[in-house]
C-alpha cells in the first residue's frame, strides 16, 4: 500500500458561513485505489499558497510511502529545511495529510479510526457549541447583546448542550496583549450574568478571548468573571507567552484553556510544565495530526489536565476530532458547530450522530464519513481574505469594541 495521488479542494461554506471563510480538504489515493480524506485548519497564508505548501509536503515527505508509516512521515515534515521545530504552516499541511492516512488505514482494515488509535474509551462525547445567532437575531447587534446571547444559550440547552462558548470582549486585533476597556469588562460581566441567570446550572459557561489581553488585563477580566464560575478562560493572553499565561492561571480560580493556535507536542509541553493551562484544545488539522494529538493528550494525562479538541473549520476535521475524543481517558468535551451544522453534515453524509448534547462515535471504516465531493467542489472559495483575520486598529477605550464572532462577513 503506497500513497500515490493528492487532490485538494478549497470549499467556501454558504451563508451564514459558520466555520470560517473556507475549508481546505485533502484527498489522498493509494496505488491500490483506497482514498482517504483530511483537512488543514486555518492556514496563515491564503488557500492558493497553502495548496502549494500541501503539495510540496506531500511530494517531499509522503508520496510513495506506506500510509502506515505515520511517525516516519511526521519526522520528515517536522525536520524539513533543517528546522526540527514547530512550523504552523508546514505542520498544518502535514496534519491534513496525516488525517487522510488514518482514513485510508481504517478503510483498508474495515475498522473506524478510533479503533486504530487505542480503542474506544468514551461511548458518548460531551459536546459544546459557540453561541451563534438565530434567524430572528439582528447582525451585528447580536454579538454585543447579553440578552440575545442568553436566548441563544437557552435554545442550545433545550437541544441538550451542557456547555456553551461566547467571546464578548473585543476587539480581535493584531495588537495583542492589550488592557481590556472598562466597557469590555462590563459587557463580559453582563454576558456571564445574563447567560448564567438564563440557564442556571444546566450548562457550563466557556469564556473565550482569542489571546487578546496583557497579563494584568487578563487577571482583571478573570476577577470580574469569577462570581459566575466559567468552566474555562480561553487563551487569556497571546498563546506564545507561556510564562504570562501561567501567571494568569495562578491568579484566578477559572481554569485556563489554550491550544487552537499551537502545533506539535513541542508547543504544548511548556504549557503543561509551567502550569499555564489545565485544559488543552488541540486542533487536529494544525497540531500535527491525530497521532501527534494522542501524544499531547498522553502528556496532559500525566499533568492531570483535560483535553477539549477545538473546532472552527469544516466537517472532516470535526470527524477527526470525534475519533480522537473517543479514545481519550482525559477528555473534557469536544467542540461542534451547533448540532453539527447543516452544510457540514451535508458534506459528510450526516454520519456523526448528535444525541441530546452528546456526539456518538461513528462505526464505519476510516473516519466513518461519506464525503460529497461534488458538493464540496460546487462551493469554491473565490474571495481574497484569509480563513480568519484580525483588525489593524487597537482596542478602543472611548466606544464599543465589536468582535463579530462566528464567521467574518468581509471578503
Amino acid at each position: 500500500m503506497k500513497l500515490t495521488d493528492l487532490d485538494i479542494i478549497v470549499t467556501a461554506p454558504p451563508k451564514p458561513g459558520w466555520g470560517g471563510r473556507y475549508w481546505i480538504f485533502v484527498k489522498l489515493t493509494t496505488a491500490c485505489g483506497i482514498t482517504g480524506w483530511g483537512e488543514v485548519y486555518a492556514a496563515a497564508v491564503g488557500p492558493d499558497a497553502m495548496r502549494a505548501v500541501t503539495e510540496d509536503v506531500f511530494a517531499r515527505h509522503m508520496q510513495g510511502e506506506n500510509p502506515e508509516n505515520i511517525e516516519l512521515m511526521f519526522r520528515r515534515a517536522y525536520s524539513s529545511g533543517f528546522t526540527q521545530r514547530p512550523d504552523p504552516t508546514v505542520m498544518g499541511a502535514f496534519s491534513g495529510l496525516e488525517i487522510a492516512c488514518w482514513d485510508i488505514l481504517g478503510k483498508a482494515r474495515d475498522r473506524p479510526v478510533w479503533a486504530l488509535l487505542g480503542g474506544r474509551t468514551n461511548d458518548r462525547l460531551r459536546a459544546y457549541t459557540y453561541l451563534y445567532p438565530g434567524p430572528d437575531d439582528v447582525l451585528p447587534a447580536f454579538w454585543n447583546d447579553p440578552q440575545a446571547a442568553a436566548r441563544a444559550a437557552v435554545a442550545r440547552v433545550e437541544q441538550g448542550f451542557t456547555a456553551v462558548k461566547f467571546d464578548p470582549a473585543g476587539p480581535y486585533t493584531i495588537r495583542g496583549g492589550h488592557q481590556p476597556s472598562l466597557l469590555d469588562i462590563d459587557r463580559s460581566v453582563a454576558f456571564c450574568s445574563a447567560i448564567r441567570e438564563a440557564v442556571g446550572t444546566r450548562a457550563d459557561l466557556l469564556f473565550g478571548t482569542h489571546g487578546q489581553f496583557s497579563t494584568g488585563g487578563a487577571v482583571r477580566m478573570a476577577k470580574a468573571l469569577e462570581p459566575y464560575q466559567p468552566l474555562w478562560f480561553e487563551e487569556p493572553v497571546p498563546p506564545d507567552n507561556v510564562a504570562a499565561m501561567a501567571r494568569v492561571a495562578g491568579a484566578t480560580s477559572i481554569p485556563v484553556a489554550t491550544g487552537e493556535r499551537l502545533t506539535t507536542k513541542a508547543e504544548f509541553a511548556p504549557i503543561l510544565r509551567n502550569g499555564a493551562a489545565t485544559i488543552l484544545q488541540p486542533a487536529t488539522g494544525r497540531v500535527g495530526g491525530l497521532w501527534e494529538a494522542k501524544k499531547i493528550a498522553a502528556m496532559a494525562e500525566v499533568y492531570n489536565a483535560h483535553v477539549a479538541p477545538h473546532l472552527y473549520a469544516g466537517p472532516i476535521e470535526w470527524a477527526a476530532n470525534v475519533h480522537l475524543a473517543t479514545t481519550l481517558p482525559n477528555l473534557l468535551m469536544v467542540e461542534t458547530i451547533e448540532t453539527g451544522g447543516a452544510f457540514h453534515r451535508a458534506l459528510i453524509g450526516d454520519t456523526i450522530t448528535f444525541d441530546n448534547g452528546y456526539l456518538i462515535p461513528p462505526e464505519g471504516p476510516g473516519l466513518g464519513i461519506e464525503v460529497d465531493e461534488a458538493l464540496a467542489r460546487a462551493h469554491p472559495y473565490t474571495g481574497t481574505g484569509l480563513h480568519l483575520e484580525m483588525q489593524d486598529a487597537p482596542c478602543n477605550y472611548s466606544d464599543e469594541n465589536l468582535f463579530e464572532g462566528g464567521a467574518p462577513v468581509r471578503l
